[in-house]
């Protein structure tokens, strides 16, 4: 492995942002319903059930109002897969691109 990168670890600086073209979508977590699944509440105003995939679920925690980046299945029953979390600081960049209020962030958490 290369020294100052970890596996599965992007380039740093690159904040993942919701795509049109992958139907992602940013959200807030609700609540943790357990089973690997989280009720997460988007952008757009739906509650949806959010599946944690394998490759996530050991190594990154997620807790009551983390953003997250949420992939939609299209199902009739609004479940799909968390693609990533963000940290703070990337939190922060989305915050000044105008892509997400504090006030939605702070909604979720009260």
């Amino acid at each position: 492995m290369a020294r100052g990168k970890r596996r599965g670890e992007e380039k740093r600086g690159e904040v993942p942002l919701p795509s049109d073209e992958e139907g992602t979508i940013l959200c807030v977590v609700r609540r943790n319903i357990g089973g690997g699944f989280l009720e997460v509440l988007c952008t757009d105003g739906e509650v949806y059930k959010a599946w944690i995939p394998g490759k996530m679920r050991r190594r990154v925690w997620m807790r009551e109002g983390d953003l997250i980046l949420f992939l939609p299945w299209g199902t009739p029953d609004k479940k799909g897969e968390v693609v990533h979390r963000y940290v703070r600081d990337e939190v922060r960049k989305l915050i000044d691109m105008g892509l997400i209020t504090e006030e939605f962030l702070e909604e979720v958490v009260e």
